[in-house]
């Protein structure tokens, strides 16, 4: 195993072993290869591996169950120990390959490599595998032939490399084969279809596989995903007539079809089939007309997806039968013809693609009826007419390229009312003519905008100003007349600025020398003059293109213009000497008082400097940040605290999602919440706190400080948003919405993280600001702790009491009301105890959706008393009313993998334990309150309760 974090070692392996085992060879065996284990580990944050030891029987150490009669391992549950190093081969020596009861391995996304033991093979009644996303490599044992009671087998995103053993495909019990991002060769045996008549799930894509898709496999019934895409499979394709719950066909990037008109012949065996949702064959050969039964496919189809192919004829009239349609893409194929207006039916399209056909006609206004689109690609056609105003109507477009058409007519105004176009406009290759209306100012979040070559005429609106999240902007070969509007130079962001082949006067603009992220700046063929620039872009000459104006000179050498020639008279070279001395005795002012200023600011700079010299995080620049938010336009603000803005940005290293947390310097103290945020954050890992991605400390385009922190971003976003944002959008998960089982594992993650804080950290961290909107929410909802701007640091840890002398104190305490410990306000000394009480309120609030500053409380009555007088006979009339209703099933079943019918008494009796840990931690006297670790304990066991089970399961 190579090294690194062993998120999920191994599963729950807590099967009967048989009584012949009783009498293999001693425990002893066992012990070793613990001990051999506990070795190979470089990291254990925990602690856990220190119950490894001699002075007990291994039987009784952290994470081991032996079993009742043999006193030999039968379960090692490592589960988010965080442990990193190396997974000794002395594992071997416990389990796998004499586990003859052993039903299911599961050691799905870790970091284990090296070759997958043949020795699995000797379980005889296994019957699945999973080893997805791992690095396991060599070939598949030729021995696994031997699993006839093998129903499942998934080693998908691996380095396998060989074939798949051909007693395999043998092995009639198979439901599920996934070796899909592999490196494995070969091919598929004719006779598939009847040496494995239970498939259901074939995937193998992503490999090197050649050779013919056997026809045999249309004899597998129950084939529902067949995933063959991104390898070398050639000639036709089988008929899927037999396949009536096939949901998934993806056979893209390969060499099938040749070019034929019979070629798609298949898509007419899967007319009958009701459940096809993706159907999948771009980048092949396939050739032939379209067929018009391919608007009789299933009802429930969302992908459609045939581009780069030779497909012929026209769109089906009849595509808008399917309804469910969500990505539609036919582009770079032959079709000719029209747009048919049908397609306006489809109103649950997010994705259009026709680029690269030979489709004529106008753009049908039916098209405006599909308000779900947010990207619609028709470039490169012969469409012709004026774009349809009804077109904007389609207000969540993302992106529209109607590029490269023979479109005509004025560009209508609604076009630059989608204020919602993100990524590109195109308009570029086309006839319109006019002006460029100033309504353009109102995409204000466009990234990319080209409308060249075409006949536009008159200035360039100042409005173009106002779209200051522009990267390029394209205005050449057009009609463009009068001098470049100084507005352009609001444009922060832009990297690419093409105004050539127009009709420009005047001198080129003091700001283009400014705009520090300009990388092309093409001006030829104008009639601009004076001289050229030496600053900014104009240093590269390979970046700049001037030719074609006559009148331009200077510049760097490189530019090979002409010398700008001297014509002044007496009277300017007065001037310019009177200037000369002016600005002599103004830079003698400045000179004495940027001195002064210096003295004065080095003391306050000279801690700073001390400090930021040991940021423990790389660094990014003032303009890696400026460019991964688009000039932190405030369409990419995600939050604002005491110090600062939060934007979502994109790096451009590595193309990672980042939060980009901005202090505001103007702020007393946010310069030292830098600071201390970077000091607490520097040696802390734990799977429950935001990671740190980056830091910057720079200046700005101003030459002002610039200060900020740049963490991973969390999809699902804050525990505040979750609970009280009534928009119902967050991340990729839909409606803002939590069911019992992820409230509880919030809870755990948190109280985990303070837990971390609090009692394994070298130094103690007091977060001194925990609220719901410093709880941050994955991918998959685990919960992490953030902003860290009003940490302090325990010395002692003994009272855990005792403050640092250098750091803690009262004097710069701040919280959020309703949230700070009461001790707080009578300047007591910063605990860990006033995390706890600040824990306690997030607690209450994650379960009544009640804030602790929500105006039904005052000085007689808040939160911690209105949980505590309906306890425990009115529980249900202060929690969320949406818990409730899982005790009908309506949710909570799909997280507990149990009965529909989860008894209420079992929610309730949940719900008052963990409602009186809220109470526990949040009482008024600081030593009477609940310690965090055993916050955690009793929070496990309350889940335990609710699942009704001693297993614990994740959510």
């Amino acid at each position: 195993m190579d090294t690194g974090t062993l998120c999920l070692l191994f599963i729950l392996l807590a099967f009967q072993l048989p009584l012949s085992f009783s009498f293999l060879p001693g425990n002893e065996t066992d012990r070793l290869s613990l001990l051999a284990i506990k070795d190979q580990i470089e990291h254990d944050p925990f602690g856990r591996l220190k119950s490894w030891n001699e002075s007990s029987h291994f039987c009784h150490w952290f994470g081991v169950t032996c079993g009742r009669r043999h006193q030999r391992v039968v379960e090692l549950n490592l589960t988010a120990w965080e442990l990193a190093g190396r997974l000794a081969p002395d594992i071997g020596n416990m389990k796998l390959g004499i586990l003859s009861n052993l039903r299911v391995l599961f050691i799905g996304k870790n970091h284990l490599f090296g070759e997958i033991p043949s020795s699995l093979a000797n379980i005889s009644f296994l019957e699945g595998i999973n080893g997805n996303f791992n690095n396991f490599q060599g070939g598949i044992p030729e021995r696994f032939g031997q699993l006839r009671s093998l129903k499942a087998f998934a080693l998908a995103v691996n380095s396998l490399s060989g074939s798949i053993p051909t007693s395999m495909y043998s092995i009639s019990s198979l439901t599920t084969m996934n070796v899909n991002l592999n490196q494995l060769r070969g091919s598929l045996p004719k006779d598939l279809g009847q040496t494995l008549p239970n498939l259901e799930v074939l995937g193998l894509h992503g490999n090197q596989f050649t050779g013919l898709i056997p026809s045999s496999l249309s004899n597998v019934s129950n084939l529902r995903l067949l995933g063959l895409g991104h390898n070398n499979f050639t000639g036709r394709m089988p008929t899927f007539a037999r396949q009536r719950s096939l949901q998934w066909l993806v056979v893209n990037h390969n060499n099938l079809g040749n070019g034929q008109d019979d070629d798609l012949n298949f898509l007419v065996s899967l007319a009958n089939n009701t459940a096809l949702e993706l159907l999948v064959i771009s980048q092949n050969n396939f050739g032939g007309i379209m067929p018009k039964i391919v608007s009789n496919l299933s009802a429930k189809l969302s992908d459609m997806i045939f581009y780069e192919n030779q497909i012929r004829g026209t769109i089906p009239i009849e595509i808008g039968n399917l309804i469910s349609l969500q990505d539609l893409r036919l582009d770079e194929n032959h079709l000719t013809g029209s747009i048919p207006s049908s397609i306006g039916k489809l109103e649950n399209l997010c994705r259009l693609d026709l680029t690269g056909n030979e489709l004529s006609g106008t753009i049908p206004s039916a098209m405006g009826n599909i308000t779900s689109l947010n990207k619609l690609f028709l470039y490169g056609n012969k469409l012709q007419g004026s774009i349809p105003s009804n077109l904007g109507d389609c207000q969540q477009l993302l992106l529209l390229d109607l590029s490269e058409n023979k479109l005509s007519g004025p560009i209508p105004k609604v076009v630059f009312g989608i204020s919602s176009l993100a990524i590109f406009l195109g308009l570029s290759g086309n006839e319109f003519e006019g002006s460029l209306p100033s309504e353009v100012g109102k995409l204000q979040m466009l990234g990319i905008l080209d409308v060249s070559d075409n006949r536009l005429s008159g200035e360039i609106p100042e409005a173009v100003g106002n779209c200051k999240s522009l990267e390029e902007l394209y205005l050449g070969g057009n009609f463009f007349h009068g001098k470049i509007p100084e507005s352009l130079g609001s444009l922060a962001a832009v990297q690419y600025l093409v105004l050539s082949h127009n009709n420009f006067t005047g001198q080129i603009p003091e700001f283009m020398r400014h705009l520090r992220l300009l990388e092309v700046l093409d001006l030829s063929f104008n009639d601009l003059e004076g001289e050229v620039p030496v600053q900014g872009v104009f240093q590269n000459a390979t970046a700049v293109s001037l030719v074609g104006n006559q009148k331009l000179c200077g510049g760097i050498p490189q530019l090979n213009l002409s010398r700008c020639t001297s014509g002044k008279s007496k009277s300017s070279s007065k001037v310019k000497l009177a200037t000369a001395i002016a600005c002599g005795l103004l830079g003698l002012i400045f000179t004495i008082s940027f001195a002064i200023f210096c003295w004065f600011r080095k003391r306050k700079t000279l801690a700073d400097s001390q400090f930021l010299v040991k940021i423990p995080f790389p660094q990014v620049t003032y303009q890696d940040l400026v460019k991964a938010t688009a000039g932190f336009s405030g369409n990419n603000l995600i939050g604002a605290g005491n110090f600062g803005t939060v934007y979502k940005g994109i790096l451009e290293q590595d193309q990672a999602v980042v939060a980009v947390k901005v202090l505001n310097l103007l702020n007393k103290g946010a310069s030292k919440s830098f600071m201390v945020e970077c000091e607490a954050l520097k040696n802390i890992r734990h799977r429950n706190l935001v990671k740190v991605v980056t830091a910057c400390s720079s200046i700005d385009f101003q030459g002002n400080d610039f200060k900020a922190l740049v963490y991973e971003y969390m999809v699902n976003g804050s525990l505040e948003q979750c609970l009280h944002c009534t928009d119902n959008t967050v991340g990729i998960h839909g409606p803002r919405s939590l069911n019992l089982i992820q409230r509880l594992g919030i809870a755990i993650d948190v109280a985990s993280a303070l837990d971390y804080l609090h009692h394994h950290c070298e130094t103690p961290i007091v977060h001194c600001d925990l609220k719901p909107s410093n709880i941050m929410l994955d991918t998959d909802m685990t919960a992490r702790v953030g902003d860290f701007g009003l940490a302090r640091f325990l010395h002692d840890t003994s009272t855990q009491v005792t403050p640092n002398s250098n750091q803690s104190g009262t004097s710069g305490i701040k919280g959020t009301i309703g949230y700070i410990a009461p001790e707080y306000g009578m300047l007591s000394e910063v605990t860990t105890y006033g995390d706890v009480y600040s824990y306690g309120i997030m607690l209450l609030e994650l379960f009544t959706r009640k804030k602790p500053t929500d105006a039904m409380f005052n000085e007689e009555q808040n939160l911690h008393n209105f949980v505590k007088m309906a306890l425990p006979d009115h529980v249900n009339e202060i929690v969320d009313p949406e818990i409730p209703k899982e005790g009908q099933g309506k949710s909570f079943n799909a997280t507990a993998s149990r009965s529909n019918n989860v008894g209420n008494h079992r929610i309730v009796e949940c719900l008052i334990a963990v409602l009186e840990i809220g109470l526990a931690c949040s009482v008024e006297r600081p030593e009477e309150r609940m310690n965090i670790s055993n916050v955690t304990v009793q929070l496990e066991k309350s889940r335990d309760i609710l699942l009704g089970t001693g297993v614990r399961k994740r959510r």
